[in-house]
């Protein structure tokens, strides 16, 4: 969430940056709020000052000498008494418009980081680095795409899972299930060891933490929510890990908090209709490994580079050619600031796919969730971090691509065997 100070302050600044995002806004109204909220809370101090100026002279009388109901202190008191009643007034003035505040500033992205580049889409997205060699395919020689290995080789059921739930669901059996499960535990090793704390987090979660996140309100017809319960399923573990610190303020020598956390994730897909209807690469219910940071303000910069180079690290390990792209200022999330994006070459779609996105949120998320360090007397807003570390589906789908063989085995990463018992995946 911005700044309430900013928006009394410099909303022109506001409206600059979250033009960059291709925003056209008009904070006038939103600021006679700030600065209304801002004018009932000094009278709403000032009056309670008075007040207890006026407490402390009723008891000196009484302990001068004056009678508990004599005239002059009776006089104090229902003086004291009708301060009561103009600060219950304002108190309520003020939590409306506070509520109304809030709901409009929440509705309000992250503002972009000065480092991220502009631009209005993803075709001004910009390419970092790229790692490995993509696959392509030989003269005479036709790769398939991972749902037509999947099928082949009986890794999953599509058909079957719209029986059970709906379309945009996969059951995965055998080698698939295998494959799945030995990349969710081989992701968390690595991150695990090199630090991060382990999680595992409850997948429903409660209006507060997706709000917190930024989740809501923006996304909530992209989410799934639990009729008669204040509870929905989490469309990414950044949800309840950001709430795990929520209200909370952490010393600051305890920072970097780092962790990893795996979830099944869910989303409806809103607007993605007619795409990827085939396969693992976008389903309502998927898994992922998601890596997460709070830390001090002064290393936030240092701490997005790390946290992206620990999501590179389990492609390199996996053998799996990539990208690293900067996103525009037009394409960044709700709640970052700068964001890199991780692509997988698939060499049987011919394509890069995004299987990470690596953001820096500052202190929005902070600020949403109430969660601050304590450094000497003073205590400020966390900076947070997160990155898909990674999207296990779509790892799986690089893996069977990349690994295709002649005689229509896949061959697994040295990595990964030890994972999942060996080398190869033929048929069943």
């Amino acid at each position: 969430m911005l700044d309430q100070r900013l928006l009394r302050d410099n909303p022109e600044l506001i409206t600059q940056q979250l033009g960059r995002r291709g925003m056209a806004l008009d904070l006038t109204k939103l600021q006679l709020i700030a600065n209304q909220e801002r004018d009932l809370q000094e009278q709403r101090s000032n009056l309670q000052a008075e007040g207890n100026r006026i407490g402390k002279e009723v008891g000196a009388l009484i302990q001068g000498g004056e009678a508990p109901h004599g005239p002059a202190v009776q006089a104090l008191r229902d003086q004291g008494n009708r301060i009561k009643q103009q600060v219950s007034v304002l108190e309520e003035e003020e939590k409306e418009l506070q509520a109304k505040l809030r709901d409009q500033l929440a509705a309000l992205p992250n503002l972009p980081s000065p480092d991220a580049p502009d631009g209005k889409s993803e075709a001004d997205n910009v390419e970092i680095k790229t790692w490995g060699s993509p696959r392509l395919a030989a003269s005479g020689e036709t790769l398939e795409e991972h749902w037509q290995i999947a099928e082949r080789l009986g890794l999953f059921e599509t058909e079957r899972s719209v029986r059970i739930a709906q379309s945009r669901f996969v059951t995965l059996m055998g080698q698939g299930a295998r494959l799945e499960r030995s990349l969710i535990n081989f992701m968390l090793d690595l991150h695990a060891g090199k630090g991060y704390r382990e999680v595992l987090p409850p997948i429903l979660v409660n209006t507060a933490s997706l709000t917190g996140s930024g989740q809501l309100p923006k996304f909530a017809e992209e989410s799934f929510r639990c009729a008669d319960d204040d509870l929905w399923l989490t469309p990414t573990a950044e949800v309840p890990v950001t709430s795990l610190h929520r209200d909370e303020v952490i010393p600051a020598d305890q920072l970097p908090l780092r962790y990893v956390a795996y979830s099944p994730c869910f989303r409806r897909e809103a607007g993605s209709y007619g795409r990827d209807t085939r396969g693992l690469i976008r389903l309502h219910q998927f898994n992922k490994v998601e890596l997460y940071w709070f830390c001090h303000p002064d290393h936030s910069s240092e701490a997005h580079q790390q946290i992206t180079a620990d999501a590179e690290a389990v492609l390199e390990a996996l053998e799996l050619p990539y990208r690293k792209i900067e996103l525009c200022t037009g394409d960044i999330g709700f709640s970052a600031a700068r964001t890199y994006d991780l692509e997988v070459w698939l060499p049987g779609a011919g394509a890069y796919r995004e299987i990470s996105s690596c953001s820096t949120c500052g202190d929005f998320q902070a600020r949403r969730s109430a969660i601050r360090l304590k450094e000497g007397k003073g205590t400020q807003l966390v900076h947070t971090l997160n990155g898909s570390g990674l999207a296990v589906g779509r790892t799986m789908a690089a893996l069977l691509e990349t690994g295709q063989q002649t005689d229509g085995s896949i061959k697994l990463p040295a990595a990964l065997v030890p994972y999942f018992g060996s080398d190869t995946i033929g048929l069943a």
